[in-house]
C-alpha cells in the first residue's frame, strides 16, 4: 500500500492507468517467452528423437505428440490418401491457425506501447495544469526551486510512459519474429513431410 501512495503522489490521477499498463506488459513478456521456449524445444526434441529412431513420417499416425511439427506432420499423415494439392491446402489452413496463435498478445503489447507514452504525456498535462492552478492562487513568491519541484513531478508521469511503451513495442516485434522464425521451420517440415507421402504414393500406385 505504501508503494501504491508513493506511485499516486509521483504519477498523479495516471498512476492507476500506467500500472495496469506496465503489469499487462510484464505478463505478456513472462506468457510469450515460455510459449515460445516451450515451443522451440519440444519442436527440437520431437524431431530428434524422429531421427534418431530412423522412423518415417508415417510411424506419427496414432501416436501423441506435443510439439507442433508433429503435429503437423501427423495431420498429413492422416490424410495421405488425399492427394498432394489438398494436402497443402490443409497445411496452409493449419498453419495460419498457428500464427494466430503464436502470435497472440502481440497487438495487446503494441496497444500498450502506444497508448502508454500517450497516457504519460496526458499526466504531465494535467500535472502542469495542477501546478499552475496552485502558483495562481498561492500569495506567496514564486521562486525557480518550486517551479523546478511542481515541473519534475509533472514529467514523470512521461517518462513513466516512455519505460513502459519501450519493452511493450520491442516485445511485440522481437516476439513477432520468434514466432515468424518458427513458422518457417513448421513451413519447412510440412513440406518434407508433404514430399514424402506423395513418394510413397507414387511408389505404391508403381
Amino acid at each position: 500500500m505504501e508503494l501504491l501512495s508513493q506511485l499516486q503522489q509521483q504519477l498523479g490521477p495516471m498512476s492507476w492507468p500506467l500500472l495496469l499498463c506496465s503489469l499487462a506488459t510484464v505478463a505478456l513478456w513472462l506468457e510469450r517467452t515460455l510459449a515460445l521456449i516451450w515451443t522451440s524445444l519440444s519442436g527440437e526434441q520431437e524431431k530428434r528423437r524422429l531421427r534418431q529412431e530412423n522412423s518415417g513420417y508415417l510411424a506419427l499416425e496414432g501416436q501423441k505428440h506435443n510439439s507442433l511439427i508433429l503435429l503437423g506432420c501427423a495431420l498429413l499423415v492422416r490424410h495421405r490418401d488425399c492427394d498432394k494439392s489438398t494436402r497443402e491446402d490443409l497445411a496452409s489452413v493449419w498453419l495460419q491457425h498457428q500464427r494466430r496463435r503464436l502470435h497472440a498478445g502481440l497487438r495487446v503489447l503494441t496497444l500498450v506501447g502506444v497508448i502508454s507514452p500517450l497516457l504519460g504525456l496526458l499526466g504531465t498535462v494535467l500535472g502542469l495544469m495542477e501546478m499552475f492552478r496552485g502558483i495562481g492562487l498561492s500569495q506567496e513568491p514564486v521562486t525557480p526551486a518550486l517551479l523546478a519541484d511542481g515541473l519534475g513531478l509533472a514529467m514523470s508521469t512521461t517518462a513513466a510512459g516512455l519505460l513502459i511503451a519501450l519493452p511493450a513495442i520491442a516485445g511485440a516485434q522481437l516476439f513477432g519474429l520468434w514466432a515468424d522464425r518458427l513458422l518457417d521451420k513448421l513451413t519447412h517440415e510440412l513440406n518434407q513431410c508433404n514430399l514424402s507421402l506423395e513418394g510413397v504414393q507414387l511408389g505404391v500406385k508403381a
